[in-house]
């Protein structure tokens, strides 16, 4: 058994979704489909709960019946006419609760109002791609993920019951697999022990589909995307960026710590610690290799990898009667940054200073900067950028600072890293 995941642009179109088809019929294995919404929905989605938090009932319940048109729109473009109202019937089960959580949301919960809304994107989805695969005569069972995985309720960035959701997973999904079905679920959602909904933060699909490899010991995980595989570097910043055919789990981790664009850390966590290989491939184009990312691999030769974060802030913070950076001022220093929830993309401390290049979110850097001030003095250096370059070269990192004014350089035998303007 393996698990695909499929994301909103893959299904953004009844014909995106109609080009998925032989990428399903040409596995040779049972698979769970995890989907995410259509594309563009979780935004419109979101508008509603801005509105409706905001007391804008009519506003939303508009909103809202933009989004169902659209949905049914878009099933009637690839059902017949029976399947179109059977899945029109499925539908409006959801539509009724997408109203139910308009009317009940409100500026106080909005975190709690956010998730009973957005997860209906998925649910939706999914409704429709089960009954498309079902016309085409493919042998798909649609779950309800909310009825699988269990979570706690910080709402957004709910934090996943394992070990409930692993029995569940096998009560639910396991026995259909023993009777040879194959499954369609969701991404990004679950449900907390009182049935309310929750969303699982950022990367919550690629999340899923982790999660039901590890608990349902799939073979193998495969992200579907609009792109050949991982690139060595984001191709929107760099040319002649390099796709890479195998990767490690540590180079991932490393990269996305770093700031880079891939796979989230939290999907990563339960294949590495399965030994499930996941594969990136490209939707538009099921022939291309793609990349595989697994524990090891036969070649651990990589092209430098590059991450750019740019929006960056380097605070200098001095200690007022110049004393020494000790243990205790660390500790305290530390202790202000964790307790404003800001993550330091790169740290360097001397004698009577330390140096922190965090993201550059006005609010909370003046938040910092006051907090900081009761008893250090702090310097900003504005407008900087943060280059990571794994596997550097000389050539590449004079190639690619060259032009700039390098504020902070730190290197390691296999990472450099240089705040510049």
């Amino acid at each position: 058994m393996q698990v695909y995941k499929f994301g909103g642009a893959s299904i953004a179109t009844p014909e995106r979704m109609k080009a998925l088809l032989p990428i399903i019929q040409n596995t040779n294995e049972q698979l769970i489909l995890v989907v995410s919404a259509l594309g563009k929905t979780t935004n419109a989605l979101e508008a509603v709960v801005n509105s409706a938090s905001k007391g804008n009932k009519e506003e939303a319940q508009q909103l809202a019946k933009n989004i169902e048109t659209q949905h049914l729109d878009y099933t009637k473009a690839l059902l017949n006419e029976n399947n179109f109202i059977a899945a029109q019937e499925a539908l409006n089960v959801f539509f009724t609760e997408l109203q139910w959580a308009i009317d009940d949301a409100n500026n106080e919960q909005y975190d709690y109002s956010y998730d009973q809304i957005v997860c209906m994107g998925e649910l939706m989805s999914t409704r429709i791609f089960s009954f498309y695969l079902q016309q085409q005569g493919l042998n798909y069972e649609w779950i309800d993920v909310r009825d699988v995985i269990r979570t706690d309720d910080t709402y957004r960035d709910a934090r996943v019951d394992w070990e409930f959701s692993a029995k569940q997973a096998d009560e639910k999904m396991g026995s259909l697999l023993e009777q040879g079905k194959n499954i369609i679920t969701q991404g990004f959602i679950g449900a907390t022990a009182d049935n309310a909904s929750v969303t699982l933060g950022r990367e919550g699909s690629d999340y899923t589909a982790a999660m039901l490899a590890a608990m349902l010991q799939a073979k193998a995980v495969a992200i579907w995307k609009d792109v050949e595989g991982l690139q060595n570097a984001d191709p929107k910043e760099f040319p002649n960026t390099v796709k890479i055919e195998a990767i490690t789990y540590h180079e991932v981790i490393e990269m996305a710590y770093y700031g880079a664009q891939v796979i989230h850390p939290k999907t990563i966590k339960p294949l590495q610690n399965n030994n499930i290989p996941l594969h990136v491939k490209c939707f538009l184009d099921k022939e291309l290799k793609g990349t595989v990312i697994m524990n090891e691999v036969d070649s651990m030769f990589y092209p430098p990898l590059i991450v750019l974060k740019k929006n960056q802030i380097l605070l200098q913070v001095t200690t007022k009667d110049f004393s020494f950076i000790t243990e205790d001022n660390l500790r305290n220093l530390y202790g202000i940054f964790h307790s404003l929830k800001i993550k330091v993309n790169l740290i360097q401390n001397a004698a009577i200073s330390f140096v922190a290049c965090i993201d550059h979110k006005e609010d909370r850097v003046c938040e910092l900067v006051e907090e900081l001030g009761k008893d250090y003095k702090v310097f900003r250096n504005e407008n900087v950028q943060l280059l990571t370059i794994r596997h550097y070269t000389p050539e590449i990192l004079f190639d690619l600072t060259k032009s700039r004014f390098i504020l902070l350089e730190q290197k390691t035998r296999h990472t450099v890293q240089v705040v510049m303007k």
